[in-house]
């Protein structure tokens, strides 16, 4: 596969390939539709953002599901996305979805690579944020995302702090 972004329809077929049960694949879809309502909104309001890459990103970015579940397949889902040729541009989108990101510190208690986890450009922030506001197939409010983060000892109060920035950075967009 060329380094180009690939098409929905080619994206789709990937998570399949890749052995995405129809759960995950439908979950992609509803972030992916998410993710580019607030793109647009994003356009609209001036902002520079690469719609493409966002409906793509969102669509593969838990590609690594077909392999693990647990926090790690935002990892196991970039080397796919690699193995696949994808853009080093997805590859980020995957890797730095989790959570509220996954600082450095963090990602070496996780056993990770050491390395920031934590979304960067406004389409990985982006495709984070829209990915924490859909459960399934469900938009929720942010008062239940953040009820979920705190439920989880481990998630720090950095990556809460990060999901509430992205909120008001995105939820204007969607006005």
């Amino acid at each position: 596969m060329s380094r180009t972004l690939p098409s929905e329809k080619t994206a789709l077929s990937l998570l399949e390939v890749a052995g995405c049960s129809k759960n995950v694949i439908e979950h992609c879809k509803a972030v992916a539709a998410f993710a580019v309502k607030i793109a647009e909104g994003c356009k609209r309001k001036g902002l520079e953002v690469d719609i493409s890459l966002v409906r793509i990103g969102a669509l593969l970015h838990d590609i690594g599901r077909a392999k693990t579940h647990d926090v790690d397949h935002a990892i196991v889902g970039a080397q796919v996305a690699e193995d696949y040729g994808l853009s080093p541009s997805i590859q980020l989108i995957i890797e730095r979805h989790v959570g509220g990101g996954i600082a450095e510190e963090e990602a070496r208690k996780l056993g990770f690579p050491e390395k920031s986890y934590v979304p960067v450009s406004l389409e990985e922030r982006l495709v984070a944020y829209a990915d924490k506001m859909v459960d399934g197939s469900t938009i929720v409010s942010i008062e239940v995302v953040v009820e979920r983060f705190l439920l989880h000892s481990h998630i720090p109060n950095s990556s809460i702090e990060r999901l509430m920035q992205w909120h008001r950075e995105f939820y204007l967009c969607l006005e």
